[in-house]
Formats: C-alpha cells, sequence, structure tokens
C-alpha cells in the first residue's frame, strides 16, 4: 500500500507489514489517522508523542536514556536494535529519580537475545523495567520518507499484548495532542536539588576515573544534561556543580563559578526561554565564560537577542557534517535536536562559528565581546564520533584567560 510519495503508507490508512502473518499487537496511529501495526514490545500501555528517525547505527541505549528526546517517539533507520542487550554504564540521563522522558521507539526487526560481553539486561527486559513502549516490524524507511516528506508526526504509540485497541480513542488521542511547540519539557527532566560531579570519561581496561585535582569550577544549569558532558567536562580538568534549570542567575553566580554551562534539553526553546532567558541574559552579561549546547545554545540565541523555530524533520544521528568557520574543518557530529537558531534574526553582537552542511541551519555562535559561545550538537558524542571534543577545550581556555586577566 503506497501513496504518491511512495512512503510506503496512504493517510488516512491502516499499514500491516506484509512480511508477518501475526496478528498485531502493538500500533503506531498517526495524527492524520494512519494506523501502522506491528508487534509489541518492551512496556504495555500507550503514550502519546512526536515521532522523529535517528540515523544512529550503534549507541541505542545512550539515545533511550537522553532526556533531549522527552516527548517523542524514536524511529530508529538501523534495523537490529537491542542485539547487544543493556548495561548499566550506557545510561545517559544524568537525574536517576526521573525516567529520560522518551514515550517509545519503532524498530524494524524483532529485539533478538543479547550478544555482547557487557550486556547484563535483556534489551527487551530493559525497556520493560524502564517504561518505555516498542513496536517492532514497522517497515522503518517507509516511516522516515513519510517523515522526510511531511515532518515530524504527532502519534500515539500503543501496544496490547492481547492485541485489543480501542482504535477510535486512540486516533482522538493523536489528532488532539498539540505537538511540541509551546512545551516546557525541561522541568520534567530536570534535577531536583544542586550535587557535584567529578567522573571522568571511560577508558579501555579502566573504566570511569575521578578528578581529583580540578583547575576550574563550572556551574552546569541541568535542563536535560547527560552523564558523559560531565564526565568530559571533569576530564577536562573541572569540578561541576549542577544546579536545577529553575536556579537563579543570581544563586548560579553567588557559587563563583569560573565558567557557567547551559545544558542540552527537549522541549520549546521559547517555552522553556520563559523563565531561562532571563537569567541566561544576566550570567552573559556578568562576564563568566559560558558554554551552551543544544536546548542551551537555542536559549543562549534568544538571550542574545534572536528567536527559534520549528525545523521540518529535524537533525537526529551521530552522522551529521558541521563546518566550523574558525578552522574551516568539517567535523561529523551528534545530533538531536527539533527546533534552530534563525540566523537572520541574530543582531550584529552575534556571530555565527558554525554550519549544518545537511541543510545550512545554524550549528554554532558566539559573542564578539563576551566570552559566551554554543553549538546546537552534542560535542559529548555518545553515541557518535568524537571530532567535537575540542569544544571542551576551548571552554577551559576561555576560563584560563579570564583567570589570567
Amino acid at each position: 500500500m503506497t501513496n504518491e510519495h511512495d512512503t510506503g503508507f496512504s493517510a488516512p490508512a491502516r499499514a500491516t507489514p506484509p512480511w508477518t502473518d501475526e496478528a498485531p499487537t502493538a500500533l503506531l496511529v498517526l495524527a492524520d489517522g494512519t494506523v501502522i501495526e506491528g508487534q509489541g514490545a518492551g512496556a504495555a500501555g500507550s503514550a502519546v508523542g512526536e515521532v522523529c528517525f535517528n540515523t544512529a547505527m550503534t549507541g541505542y541505549q545512550e539515545i533511550l536514556t537522553d532526556p533531549s528526546y522527552a516527548g517523542q517517539i524514536i524511529t530508529f533507520t538501523f534495523p537490529h536494535i537491542g542485539n547487544v542487550g543493556a548495561n548499566t554504564e550506557d545510561i545517559e540521563t544524568s537525574n536517576l529519580a526521573a525516567s529520560s522522558g522518551v514515550k517509545g521507539c519503532v524498530l524494524r526487526t524483532k529485539i533478538t537475545p543479547p550478544s555482547n560481553w557487557r550486556a547484563a539486561q535483556d534489551f527487551d527486559a530493559w525497556l520493560k523495567a524502564r517504561g518505555i513502549i516498542a513496536v517492532t516490524g514497522i517497515d522503518t524507511r517507509a516511516l522516515t520518507a513519510l517523515i522526510r516528506e511531511n515532518g515530524m508526526q504527532n502519534a500515539v504509540i500503543a501496544h496490547a499484548p492481547d492485541g485489543v485497541f480501542d482504535l477510535d480513542a486512540l486516533k482522538r488521542e493523536a489528532a488532539a495532542w498539540g505537538g511540541m511547540v509551546g512545551l516546557d519539557l525541561a522541568k520534567d527532566v530536570t534535577c531536583g536539588q544542586s550535587y557535584t560531579w567529578d567522573e571522568t570519561s571511560w577508558q579501555w581496561g579502566k573504566g570511569f576515573g575521578r578528578q581529583d585535582a580540578p583547575r576550574f569550577h563550572v556551574v552546569a544549569m541541568d535542563f536535560g544534561l547527560k552523564r558523559n558532558i560531565l564526565r568530559e567536562l571533569a576530564a577536562a580538568g573541572c569540578k561541576i556543580t549542577v544546579v536545577p534549570a529553575t536556579t537563579s542567575a543570581e544563586a548560579v553566580l553567588a557559587r563563583k563559578p569560573d565558567g557557567v554551562f547551559v545544558s542540552n534539553g527537549p522541549g520549546d526553546p521559547a517555552a522553556t526561554g520563559v523563565y531561562a532567558v532571563p537569567e541566561i541574559k544576566k550570567i552573559v552579561e556578568s562576564g563568566v565564560p559560558t558554554f551552551g549546547i543544544c536546548l542551551g545554545h537555542q536559549m543562549l540565541g534568544i538571550a542574545l537577542g534572536g528567536i527559534t523555530e520549528k525545523m521540518h524533520q529535524g537533525h537526529h544521528g551521530a552522522n551529521h557534517p558541521v563546518k566550523d568557520y574558525a578552522t574551516a574543518k568539517v567535523e561529523i557530529t551528534s545530533m538531536n535536536h527539533g527546533f534552530a537558531v534563525a540566523r537572520e534574526s541574530l543582531p550584529g553582537t552575534v556571530e555565527e562559528t558554525h554550519v549544518s552542511l545537511f541543510d545550512g541551519s545554524n550549528a554554532g555562535l558566539k559573542l564578539k565581546d563576551k566570552p559566551v559561545f554554543s553549538v546546537q550538537y552534542h560535542p559529548e558524542a555518545s553515541p557518535g564520533p568524537q571530532d567535537s571534543h575540542y569544544l571542551f577545550t576551548r571552554f577551559v581556555e576561555l576560563m584560563e584567560a579570564r583567570k589570567d586577566s
């Protein structure tokens, strides 16, 4: 069953995978009425969210625990998800008191038993334990083509082991959900109170280390922090104090940081920015070196006078080429965002530093007269290439320069 764009699904339609005779135990119901049938895995139940696709070939556990995916249903374009199982070291959410916020995942093939020396748990059992709904047996290439053509879709993902669904209710729920615009999701994934961090990055044969001789103190504003961001900062010589998303600039600066890190996170930056942007402005005005990524980059862009806009299909994957204007080098980056800073909205005091070579969207900026910079992507790269680790060094150099002056 195809439509004029040859996506494999027509809307409204009911699409059953042609390669199986099994009765469906899971559905993906799009807001336009399209019903995509498959086999359930993970938790039973239903959840509403925005469907995106991720092109990474590795790191599914890190992706599913990245708080930036809160409110989303992830379609994995790589077919074999779950084959290396799950473990306790690859969890990325730094707030263990809350889930990552991901609503579900869509998979091409059924989950197989794990085959990896690091596996501590079967992936299906891990999904159940974290309350994540999965649907398998889906033509993810067709679904990805649909998203590329029509944009990220609002949908309900549902898993009923007995195969019984209230389809009309699921369609109404999918159609009624308002989408990501206007949603402040950072408050759902941020930490409940401040804490310190000194764990450094993983090394073969040694595991994770400890930073016992830090040269700098960084306050990290948690809008959905990932553990490997904190580890990279610690490895660069920093002691980190993590503070909740709603922390005031006065409280941040009272800790006398050498630098401030504005983290990644989910949702609409304009919505989270209602309370965060005024505080970010005060931090920028203080002259303390400031480094933002992802949601932090977007809110920094707003704080500096720009605006953000919803993207058609977003950027989600570990193979995104970005050009650094300062060095003219191209780096392959990890990205996960559905909003972007509109470069034409940035004032003359702001310089664009990086650009996406996929679609030309803004991927970095800096303030010309203060030690403030940010990038749209995830330099900690978990999962993904390590081309962008130099950005943590840039941040350290700004803190060194300020100390020397």
